[in-house]
């Protein structure tokens, strides 16, 4: 079956929305009432964070998030028993984000093994060496079709990116700046290094993260990539959400307009 990351890009190629959560935030059970609302509302993809209590690409407002989480009892073994059955109702792509110690803990083909019996399409595992993935891992992230996404950033050499795109699947995750997530970043300021991501003509999609917080940095990346990736802002939004639903009808609204 072909992979549901290949198939969204097949079917839409501008004005991709990805958006990020936390697993088991704000509240243990919230995963998937947010994951339902995110598809509802307009979402084309979700990525959902695993919890970890060192998150190095992440700023404050996502780390804690994590943190919270983990404070909830989340972990890698409740977060699939909560992805347990997600897919009779929620059939947007899903990629798990996070770190590779805890995918390491669980055991990387008993990791794969339950993405793929739950339905995950994907993983971003920013600490994961690109060398290592390919002489140790690529070959059980493939048995199980799931894409591994690497990250490219404004300092990273066309011949890095060329390699980075040839062992990539799904698409690139193009690092807006080389700084955490959540700072505020001026878009246009980055307009030469996403010129030059584009005139690569990569293989795979592109979608710009990091700094992504509204329809006018979302409208910015997207003329450059195939979409966008907003994390800390949608974070922001529910933390202290009374009605999770609205609230995210609310935020996709605010973006997609």
């Amino acid at each position: 079956m072909q992979n549901r990351i290949d198939q969204l890009f097949a079917k839409k190629q501008h004005g991709v929305l990805n958006i990020y959560c936390t697993a088991g935030f704000p509240k243990l059970n919230d995963t998937l009432p947010v994951m339902t609302a995110l598809q509802q509302h307009g979402a084309d993809l979700i990525e959902l964070g695993m919890p970890f209590s060192d998150p190095l690409a992440d700023g404050p407002v996502i780390q804690d998030s994590s943190t919270k989480a983990l404070q909830n009892g989340m972990s890698l073994h409740t977060l699939f028993t909560q992805l347990a059955g997600f897919r009779q109702t929620i059939h947007v792509p899903v990629i798990l984000m996070g770190y590779f110690n805890p995918v390491l803990t669980y055991g990387v083909e008993a990791f794969c093994a339950k993405c793929a019996e739950v339905g995950i399409d994907g993983i971003i595992v920013p600490d994961l060496p690109m060398a290592e993935y390919e002489s140790e891992y690529r070959t059980v992230f493939e048995k199980y079709n799931l894409h591994l996404i690497f990250l490219v950033t404004p300092e990273t050499s066309e011949e890095r990116i060329r390699k980075i795109d040839s062992l990539s699947k799904g698409f690139l995750y193009a690092v807006s700046s080389s700084s955490t997530t959540g700072k505020d970043k001026n878009m246009n300021d980055q307009q030469a290094y996403f010129e030059r991501l584009k005139s690569l003509q990569l293989s795979n999609p592109v979608l710009i993260g990091f700094g992504i917080k509204d329809k006018a940095t979302f409208d910015t990346a997207s003329a450059y990539a195939n979409g966008a990736i907003i994390g800390t802002a949608f974070i922001k939004a529910i933390e202290h959400s009374q009605d999770i639903d609205k609230t995210v009808e609310t935020f996709i609204s605010g973006i997609i307009q």
